[in-house]
């Protein structure tokens, strides 16, 4: 199956942004901010899918070692940008956070880059101290507070979720590398314990977990986006209103077509179209994680699998908040939801991806179990 897993890989994703950009058609018309016109977002959204596209062909054809040698530019590039968001007039206050860069020409969220940098800069680190993996200076307290700085930025920008989200592609990257579970699990379990802390003490956040625990309680409140959610689910029943037809997008969901698009499809497309969006996203990370530990070395592989959890944990996170199994928190559905920075470094992502597959099949003259005796290191 792995020979078959880039071409697998190529037409789930291809699924994934022909329903993004449909059902984007169907539901932006409906939102507030679409300036007078009914396509605005539709036509945002085909200019970032275009550079997406060639971020595709840039990372399948840029050997992925470009990643190892400059990880020190992206790591320091990721930092800045994460700073300036703080500037008056580079840096967009939206909805209470700092999570923007205006840079007249174009606006996008660093946050990206830093969830990319991370996964370059750990697939480095592991790979450059590959013996030393199972220690705990080097595998694992050096990386964690190089990646706390990254962490630390972008809360500082209330942006709790991609803080999550890093705290999670981190300690699962540190297991596959070797770091012993006597360092992650308790440290693991204090870094929930620490955003939890920081939720119940900021009033919005607060509510969205109040919302969580008692959400008919809370349905015209914080509550609102979940409930409503809901009942697009269960108006789309198996077979779907039909395409255009759906009633929640009319402004009963707010940001219908960004962080809760996935609703809108289960109201017009129905319940067999929204398994299949998750049988997608399935496909996409069994298909990764086959590419990376065919890797043809440690750092692939660990590059691979970093890019692989970062899209999962994403889409899983996503899809338990609008199906009300997570608080609410606004992560954007890989490939689907509108927004152009995630939707360029994910098929960025899926580039690297292809390189990595290309390069470890110029590497099949090695047999499988020398290659992951070379690239994963035993624990103590």
């Amino acid at each position: 199956m792995h020979r078959k897993s880039v071409i697998i890989l190529f037409f789930a994703v291809a699924t994934l942004l022909v329903l993004g950009i449909v059902m984007l058609f169907s539901t932006s018309a409906f939102a507030v901010d679409r300036h007078g016109d009914a396509l605005f977002f539709v036509k945002r959204q085909g200019m970032w899918l275009g550079i997406g596209f060639l971020a595709v062909v840039a990372g399948a054809m840029l050997d992925y070692h470009f990643w190892q040698r400059t990880w020190w530019v992206w790591f320091a590039a990721s930092v800045v940008l994460l700073i300036l968001c703080f500037v008056p007039h580079i840096g967009m206050r939206v909805n209470g956070s700092f999570r923007w860069l205006n840079l007249r020409i174009l606006t996008f969220q660093p946050s990206e880059v830093a969830k990319l940098a991370a996964i370059i800069f750990l697939a480095y680190w592991f790979s450059l101290y590959a013996p030393e993996s199972h220690e705990f200076l080097k595998g694992f307290l050096y990386p964690l507070l190089a990646m706390s700085v990254l962490m630390a930025l972008i809360a500082r920008e209330v942006d709790l979720g991609t803080t999550g989200l890093l705290v999670g592609v981190t300690f699962l990257i540190m297991f596959v590398a070797g770091t012993s579970m006597l360092y992650i699990a308790p440290l693991a379990l204090g870094g929930v314990a620490g955003i939890f802390f920081i939720a119940v003490h900021m009033k919005e956040r607060l509510g969205r977990i109040m919302a969580f625990m008692d959400l008919e309680k809370f349905k015209e409140g914080a509550g609102l986006q979940q409930w409503q959610a809901l009942i697009a689910f269960g108006s789309g029943g198996v077979d779907g209103l039909g395409l255009g037809n759906g009633r929640q997008k009319m402004l009963y969901v707010p940001f219908a077509h960004t962080d809760f698009i996935l609703p809108m499809i289960g109201e017009e497309l129905g319940l067999r179209c929204a398994l299949l969006i998750v049988f997608c996203y399935i496909l996409v990370i069994v298909c990764g994680t086959l590419i990376a530990i065919h890797s043809r070395d440690r750092f692939g592989m660990l590059l691979g699998l970093g890019i692989v959890c970062m899209i999962a944990l994403q889409a899983a996170v996503n899809i338990g908040v609008t199906t009300s199994l997570l608080p609410n928190k606004g992560l954007p559905l890989p490939y689907i939801s509108y927004g152009g920075s995630n939707l360029v470094f994910c098929l960025l992502g899926v580039g690297i991806l292809m390189n990595i597959y290309s390069r470890g099949l110029s590497d099949r003259g090695d047999s499988t179990t020398t290659r992951l005796q070379a690239k994963v290191t035993p624990r103590l």
